[in-house]
């Protein structure tokens, strides 16, 4: 198993994730074995790479001269990294010895394109099994949910605990920074995989423990801002995504979707959508492009269960 590790790389997004990485990436170390490691620094000033050149010597770094964000940071390692398996590692998830060993043999299918890890999340309700993720076209909106753990189907691999293969990526266009600074951007890819007609799987023997509250996110965003850039990028997806039959049926339920969480007192929704609605000409270029790949209809990608 470790001959076949010389063929993955583990690339890790980094914007002053120093506390972050003192915890956890001894641990990341210790499970790669001979793979490649490579941290892209998004123009950190706590002294992240600093840290690294002293204490991880042969951690390769990518320092970016102005901070792009998570999309902008994993494109550049997706690119430059030496393995055709691309693992992306969150600074805040620690992964278990052996989390890459089940993870492999998904890819001697020609068809996969990414295989995500089961994430045991440390949350403040405790501990909440993720990783596999249902998603359905319903009333032209694009849903999304946290599935069970039993299956092998997800709707989409997550870009902080997955593995991908670096030749489709490159070949889709990588994560969209039309999405920055966070949220849908690794949807949005794996929807574009299995509508061009790849596979992504779920891999429950490969684990990795998220402390999610400790994310950078949460401590740069205050959760009014979080909400409102998740709707925007919601509707970013569908406009991008759908076909026209979703399209039609997302046009014909609209006043419903933003009456609804009017009437209940929340505007995050209104205000994504005008967020949304401002850089339409953007969406729609890239509506066009992405409509080069589609082997598969809407209806066809959904998964409930």
């Amino acid at each position: 198993m470790r001959g076949a590790m010389q063929n993955i790389t583990i690339v890790i997004p980094n914007w002053n994730g120093l506390l972050l990485l003192r915890k956890y990436l001894k641990y990341v170390l210790l499970a790669a074995g001979s793979s490649e490691i490579l941290v892209v620094d998004d123009n950190s000033s706590d002294g992240s790479v600093s840290y690294i050149k002293e204490y991880f010597p042969g951690i390769r770094i990518i320092q970016r001269t102005h901070q792009g964000g998570f999309s902008e940071a994993a494109n550049e390692g997706v690119l430059k990294a030496k393995g055709d398996i691309v693992v992306l590692l969150n600074t805040d998830v620690c992964p278990t010895k052996h989390f890459l060993d089940a993870i492999l043999p998904h890819f001697q299918n020609r068809t996969v394109f990414a295989v995500g890890c089961l994430d045991k999340s440390i949350e403040r309700k405790g501990t909440i099994l993720r990783g596999r993720g249902l998603g359905w076209w319903e009333k032209g909106m694009f849903v999304h949910a946290k599935g069970n753990i039993e299956n092998d189907t997800t709707a989409w691999v997550s870009g902080g605990s997955g593995a991908f293969r670096k030749d489709i990526w490159l070949k889709l266009g990588g994560l969209d920074n039309l999405y920055a600074p966070f949220y849908w951007e690794d949807i949005d890819l794996s929807y574009r995989a299995r509508k061009a007609g790849y596979a992504v799987k779920f891999e429950k023997e490969s684990v990795i423990f998220h402390y999610h509250e400790a994310g950078v996110i949460k401590k740069h965003f205050q959760t009014q801002d979080i909400r409102d850039i998740s709707y925007r990028n919601q509707f970013l997806f569908i406009w991008k995504n759908a076909d026209t039959e979703t399209l039609l049926s997302h046009i014909f339920f609209f006043p419903y979707h933003i009456i609804a969480p009017v009437v209940r007192n929340d505007f995050s929704m209104a205000r994504g959508l005008w967020s949304a609605f401002r850089i339409l000409p953007k969406i729609l270029r890239k509506r066009a492009s992405v409509q080069n790949f589609w082997m598969r209809k809407d209806k066809e990608l959904n998964i409930r269960t």
